[in-house]
């Protein structure tokens, strides 16, 4: 069976080098034709909305709203329920394309055969 890899990133703007190495790591794991599952928790979760990522910069650092639209495009994001709902985000808020799940959902996808879950 083919590994996955679902990555869950909880540093937003606040924490710029670990929120980058998420999205990162994610679509490079996508590059090299790993399926990838990117979950947006705590501060990250502003970055479901349009135009955050772009607002976001790190030297020496692939653009985010550019790492983003890669794991789109070729992978699954989800914004986690509770996150969204914390800071009054709905599904008609989110890029086209980002999913609201919760718990069950992400406890679902860690625990498949051949997964390997990552926390920023």
């Amino acid at each position: 069976m083919a590994r996955s890899l679902v990555i869950k990133v909880t540093a937003g703007m606040e924490s710029p080098e670990r929120c980058n190495q998420a999205f990162t790591v994610a679509a490079a794991a996508l590059v090299s034709g790993i399926p990838v599952s990117l979950w947006l928790t705590g501060e990250s979760a502003w970055f479901a909305l349009p135009g955050r990522a772009k607002e976001f910069t790190l030297p020496h650092a692939a653009q985010l709203d550019d790492l983003l639209d890669a794991v789109l495009t070729t992978g699954k994001v989800t914004l986690c329920t509770q996150c969204a709902a914390r800071r009054d985000i709905t599904v008609d808020d989110v890029i086209e394309g980002v999913r609201i799940a919760g718990a069950p959902t992400f406890v679902e996808e860690i625990l498949g055969d051949g997964v390997q879950a990552l926390v920023y």
